[in-house]
C-alpha cells in the first residue's frame, strides 16, 4: 500500500552553487537542524531541508510502489538543471524497511533544498509546487536561509544504555539454534541481529551525532533519513550512467580484540579465517546472483581485500557491473534494483527466503528500517543506497537512539563470539552519542 499527500507538479531548479572562503567545507558543516536528510563521504555529498513531497509505502511492493510514484513525480516535474550530474535536478532521500512483513512504512522524501558537492564541484536545488514564485539562484539561498533558521540544534548528554527488544540471553539462545538448523542443511547461513536502547537529556543531539561519525568513520557513507541515523561501511547498489557498484561486507574482527603482532597479523588473520572466508563468500554468491540477469558484464575480485575501520576489520570486496538495456533502450536504476539486490546473504542469510523467515522466527521483532536500504535517487535514475548499518532509530519524543548490530551466523559459529562481535558493532553509535560509559559493562547489553 502506498500512502503519499496530494502533490501538484513540482518546479525544480538547479544551480552551481560557489564558497567564498576559497577552500570548500565538507558537506556536513553545513549541516544544521535535527530534522535534516544527509548522505555523505569524504566531505562531499547531499544535505537536505525542508520538504516538497514525500510518499510511503509498505508490504512486499514497498520497492517497487515508491519507486512508480517517484517515477510518475519526475515525469510531471519542470525541471530546469544548468548542473546535470547525479544528485541534481530532482532527487530524493529514500529509507526501507528490511523485511517484507515489517510495520515500518518505507519513505521516499523530496526536500524543498538540496545542497549538493561532489569532486566537480557544488550545486542547490529548489523544489516547489508553487507556480508564481521566481526561481534563480539568489532566491534559493535565501529560501535556504529561512529554512535553517527554523532549525534548533539539539544538544544532549546520554543518562543510560539498556537492552532492547533482544536481550544478550536471547541472542545467545538465538546464535545457538541458528547454528543447530545450519548444521541440519536447513540454510547455509542466518544473520541474527539484537538492540540496544540509548537514552539522552534532553535530546538526542542528531546533527552532532552525525557529524562525529562522519569524522572518526570518514571511509564510510553517513546517512540520515527521518530519524534513521548512522554511518554504514557497506554499498548494497550504486547507479551512476549506467554502471552498478557494491562494496559486499562479510567477515569481521574486533580491533579491541588482542592479537600478537598487532595490525598486520590481525589483518592476516582475518584473510585466513575460514569461517570468515566463508561468510564473506556466501555474501558475494548472493549479490552476483541477483544481478546476473540485468547486467552485460560483471566484474567480481577473486579475492576480498581488509577495510580497516576504527572499531572493526572487514573482509571486502568491490563490484562493479555494467547494467543490460530493457527492450525500450533504457537501463534499471536505482531503485529498480533494490528489489532483485535486498536483502543481500551479508544481512539476512542463505538462501535468502528460508534464512528470512528463520530470522522472524528467532529474533521475534521487527527490525523496522534497520538493515534496510538508505540512501538517495535522482530522475534520471543515478543513486545510491546503503545497508543501514552501524545506526539506529530516533524515538518520536526525540529523547532516545535503538541502535542495532548483528551477525553472520554459519555452521562454526560461536555465541558468545558473535554477542561480543555486536558489541564491536554498536560501538560507533554508542561513541557518537556519548554513551561509551554508560555501555562499559557488558552485562547491560
Amino acid at each position: 500500500m502506498t500512502t503519499a499527500l496530494p502533490t501538484p507538479a513540482l518546479r525544480v531548479f538547479t544551480a552551481r552553487r560557489t564558497v567564498s572562503t576559497g577552500t570548500r567545507p565538507g558537506i556536513l558543516e553545513e549541516l544544521k537542524g535535527d530534522s535534516t536528510l544527509v548522505w555523505a563521504r569524504h566531505g562531499k555529498g547531499m544535505l537536505g531541508f525542508g520538504e516538497a513531497a514525500r510518499a510511503t509505502a509498505s508490504g512486499p511492493e514497498r520497492f517497487s510502489a515508491l519507486s512508480a510514484w517517484f517515477r510518475s513525480l519526475s515525469d510531471d516535474a519542470v525541471i530546469t538543471d544548468a548542473v546535470g550530474r547525479p544528485g541534481t535536478g530532482l532527487a530524493a532521500f529514500a529509507s526501507f524497511a528490511f523485511s517484507r512483513t515489517s510495520s515500518f512504512a518505507s519513505r521516499i522524501v523530496v526536500p524543498e533544498i538540496l545542497l549538493g558537492a561532489d569532486d566537480d564541484g557544488a550545486w542547490i536545488t529548489w523544489c516547489t509546487p508553487d507556480p508564481d514564485v521566481e526561481m534563480n539562484a539568489a532566491a534559493a539561498e535565501s529560501r535556504l536561509a529561512e529554512l535553517r533558521a527554523r532549525s534548533a540544534e539539539a544538544a544532549g548528554t546520554a543518562s543510560s544504555v539498556e537492552v532492547g527488544g533482544v536481550a544478550p540471553e536471547r541472542f545467545l539462545d538465538g546464535v545457538a539454534r541458528a547454528v543447530e538448523r545450519i548444521r541440519g542443511g536447513e540454510v547455509d547461513k542466518i544473520v541474527l541481529a539484537r538492540d540496544a536502547v540509548v537514552t539522552m537529556s534532553p535530546a538526542v543531539p542528531v546533527a552532532e551525532t552525525l557529524r562525529a561519525l562522519s569524522r572518526h568513520y570518514v571511509d564510510c557513507w553517513t546517512y540520515g533519513v527521518d530519524g534513521l541515523i548512522g554511518a554504514t561501511p557497506e554499498m548494497l547498489i550504486q547507479v551512476l550512467h549506467g554502471t552498478a557498484r557494491a562494496r559486499v561486507l562479510a567477515g569481521t574482527l574486533d580491533r579491541e580484540a588482542v592479537v600478537e603482532g598487532g595490525d598486520a597479523a590481525a589483518t592476516a588473520s582475518l584473510v585466513a579465517d575460514a569461517k570468515q572466508r566463508q561468510e564473506h563468500q556466501f555474501a558475494i554468491e548472493s549479490l552476483v546472483e541477483a544481478l546476473g540477469p540485468l547486467v552485460s558484464s560483471l566484474q567480481s575480485p577473486a579475492e576480498p581485500f581488509v577495510l580497516q575501520l576504527p572499531n572493526v576489520w572487514h573482509l571486502a570486496s568491490d563490484v562493479r557491473a555494467a547494467l543490460a538495456p530493457r527492450l525500450d533502450g533504457s537501463t534499471p536504476g536505482a531503485m529498480d534494483l533494490l528489489d532483485v539486490v535486498h536483502p543481500t546473504a551479508a544481512v539476512c542469510g542463505t538462501p535468502r527466503v528460508r534464512a528470512g523467515e528463520i530470522i522472524r522466527e528467532l529474533e521475534a521483532v521487527d527490525r523496522g528500517a534497520y538493515a534496510g536500504p538508505v540512501g538517495w535517487v535522482d530522475a534520471a535514475g543515478n543513486g545510491e543506497f546503503g545497508i543501514a548499518l552501524r545506526g539506529g532509530v530516533v524515538s518520536p519524543e526525540a529523547d532516545a537512539v535503538r541502535i542495532w548490530a548483528g551477525c553472520g551466523i554459519v555452521a562454526d559459529s560461536v555465541p558468545e563470539a558473535e554477542l561480543a562481535e555486536t558489541w564491536a558493532k554498536m560501538r560507533p553509535m554508542l561513541q557518537a552519542l556519548g554513551a561509551q560509559a554508560q555501555a562499559d559493562t557488558r552485562a547491560t547489553l
